[in-house]
């Protein structure tokens, strides 16, 4: 436990929780922006097996904000997870670091997240999140939702009781189209900032914690704003109402 003392220090997680940590499986999937955050604290935190799935490679544009990468693994043009999971091995070697270069996909999808104890959504389009979230709830397994433009971000839970929406209830496909990072911008402090809070709610919910995020967190650093929004399950969802 000597690597993880100022974590198990933290009364919260404690000896107990941190041999929790040890045992879990979490899928992250994306491994740019958002996800190279999300992988390197999990790792840093002891979260025993950590599966990583993209299908792009690193370029130098990337380094603005993927903050896992170097310039040495965008003149290798080497694949995100190839790269980060070089990385996280260096940081971390008494952990599982599990890469895949697919891209998610609705016929892969279920087969990359079986198994997990959470699944981490660190894409960039919605397309892929409702994949995402279709399959989780297939298969009853928790996720969290991130998504960040700009100087804003948002994030939530999805746990799956009976009271709890899903990200269909007030998310479509109709909203797949419009605004991204390559036409509007991203601050590489906002994905560091959602990242770092979904990572924490990722721990909360390995380790059943009372206090986990029930609503929809919104940011925006660069007008100082941080607001929970209440989210009423979806009676009539296609996803979670049958």
């Amino acid at each position: 436990m000597d690597r993880y003392q100022r974590q198990v220090a933290f009364s919260p997680i404690g000896k107990s929780g941190q041999e929790k940590l040890k045992s879990a499986k979490v899928a992250i999937i994306g491994m740019g922006a958002l996800g190279s955050v999300a992988a390197n604290n999990l790792c840093r935190a002891g979260v025993g097996y950590i599966r990583i799935i993209d299908g792009d490679n690193v370029e130098l544009t990337n380094l603005q904000r993927q903050l896992m990468f170097n310039e040495k693994d965008a003149s290798q043009n080497l694949p995100k997870a190839i790269a980060a999971a070089n990385h996280l091995q260096q940081i971390n070697s008494e952990i599982i670091i599990d890469p895949h270069t697919d891209v998610v996909t609705s016929s892969n999808v279920e087969k990359y997240i079986q198994g997990m104890d959470l699944v981490l959504d660190a894409t960039d389009n919605l397309e892929t999140r409702l994949l995402i979230n279709e399959a989780c709830h297939a298969l009853n397994i928790p996720w969290i939702f991130s998504a960040v433009l700009g100087g804003e971000g948002m994030t939530m839970n999805f746990l799956w009781n009976e009271k709890s929406p899903c990200l269909r209830c007030f998310l479509s496909s109709a909203l797949a189209a419009g605004k991204s990072s390559s036409t509007h911008g991203v601050l590489n402090m906002i994905t560091s900032t959602m990242a770092s809070l979904q990572t924490t709610e990722a721990l909360k919910i390995l380790l059943n914690s009372s206090t986990i995020r029930k609503e929809l967190l919104f940011v925006n650093i660069w007008e100082n704003q941080f607001n929970s929004i209440n989210i009423e399950k979806n009676d009539d969802c296609p996803i979670c109402a049958i």
